[in-house]
């Protein structure tokens, strides 16, 4: 019997303190075949997630015109990680006047992920 080429790559889970270190395994069509090390289920999902298609919160630190204190904001939902540095530079590019709220859309579906940028605090 002939045994196919499997691809073997390393993450440590952040689903949970314990950090699991997980291994997950590609057939030669880069399918995921198998995750081990996990403790739980969360971590063999997480596995799968970021060998497929993997993404991240972005959060940023904004200026208000008109005011000394800036505005922090996040993405309402993870990017892929590919886009994370065109998310940064459209927060980068947004300009904010106060006062601002949070909650309110500070750059809508950023850089066409579908994912609003929106402000974790409020500035008067």
């Amino acid at each position: 019997m002939m045994q196919l080429a499997t691809e073997i790559t390393t993450f440590t889970c952040i689903c949970c303190p314990l950090g699991c270190l997980l291994e997950v395994s590609f057939d030669e069509q880069g399918s995921v075949t198998e995750v081990s090390g996990n403790t739980c289920g969360r971590g063999a999902a997480y596995a799968e997630r970021e060998a497929a298609a993997p993404e991240r919160m972005v959060t940023a630190v904004l200026p208000v015109e008109g005011c000394l204190e800036p505005v922090s904001v996040k993405t309402a939902s993870p990017v892929p990680k590919a886009r994370v540095a065109d998310v940064l530079a459209a927060c980068l590019s947004a300009r904010l006047a106060a006062p601002v709220a949070a909650g309110d859309v500070v750059v809508a579906d950023a850089c066409g992920t579908g994912v609003d940028v929106v402000a974790t605090k409020s500035v008067p």
